[in-house]
């Protein structure tokens, strides 16, 4: 079961992220704290409607890729602790760039981009919260069981970075399109499948290094859900998609640290 006292979601404006703020609270035991950032909260109407409702809830102005404002962001989430630590840290904000992603037109700026917003700040972001995830373990870190509801970190990742999978033909049927069966290739989408590739490989990395301070940390795939990054002919909700995470992200335990699920559960090849 998930019940995490503390939980910062980045990208929480909309989709998924919004979606995760939105399924927290309706957890049997709610988290006490759910500090929800995105990079324009003035314009973030969805968001400030549940804040209202919610004192739980605190929004907080965070571009992920302007690391020098993380700071600010930390403050805040300490004060309202009041000494407590964070128990879980939800790297959700990505970019997709499906333009000018193809082999031909993809460029380095492309790259940039997708590599800054969906690898780097989760990493940066990680380690900047750090001291506060150590701090929800408490001193006897050895001894302690890892729990996405004691310390953990949780970077929504993709399908689409596993290299095994990529030359694999998925058959879907398109809500935007009246059910029509569609195909979805591998190749392509360079800027995308490289930068989660390489969040893959960050969440495989903090697994061996955070261990031993008993903080989990493990990728997850959404699925392919209809939300602005995702598309009209995705064929999973993001209510169903986010259900599935939390249920995935409260099975968690120290045996999972270092992993790649999909929202079902099922695990995903490297």
């Amino acid at each position: 079961m998930l019940n995490p006292r503390s939980v910062l979601i980045t990208g929480a404006n909309r989709g998924i992220g919004l979606e995760l703020t939105r399924q927290l609270l309706r957890l049997t035991d709610p988290p006490e704290h759910v500090f929800a950032t995105c990079r324009h909260p003035e314009s973030a109407t969805e968001l400030k409607i549940i804040a209202s409702a919610n004192p739980s809830v605190h929004i907080l102005k965070l571009d992920v890729t302007q690391h020098d404002h993380y700071d600010d962001v930390i403050s805040a989430v300490q004060t309202c602790l009041n000494g407590a630590g964070l128990n879980l840290l939800i790297n959700n904000a990505g970019i997709g760039l499906r333009e000018s992603s193809d082999f031909l037109h993809v460029t380095a700026q492309n790259m940039r981009d997708a590599f800054e917003t969906n690898a780097l700040a989760p990493l940066m972001l990680s380690k900047a919260f750090f001291p506060l995830l150590k701090m929800a373990v408490g001193p006897n870190e050895a001894e302690t069981s890892m729990s996405c509801s004691r310390a953990a970190i949780i970077n929504i990742s993709s399908k689409k970075g596993s290299c095994s999978t990529n030359t694999k033909l998925r058959m879907y049927r398109s809500p935007a399109q009246d059910g029509a069966v569609k195909g979805d290739f591998g190749g392509g989408r360079y800027p995308y499948r490289t930068s989660k590739a390489t969040l893959n490989m960050v969440t495989s990395n903090m697994a061996v290094d955070l261990k031993r301070h008993g903080i989990l940390s493990v990728a997850l795939h959404p699925g392919w859900v209809r939300t602005t990054l995702g598309g009209p002919d995705a064929p999973i909700d993001v209510r169903h998609s986010v259900e599935g995470l939390i249920t995935v992200m409260g099975s968690l335990n120290e045996d999972s640290t270092g992993t790649f699920h999909d929202y079902e559960g099922v695990d995903i090849e490297w």
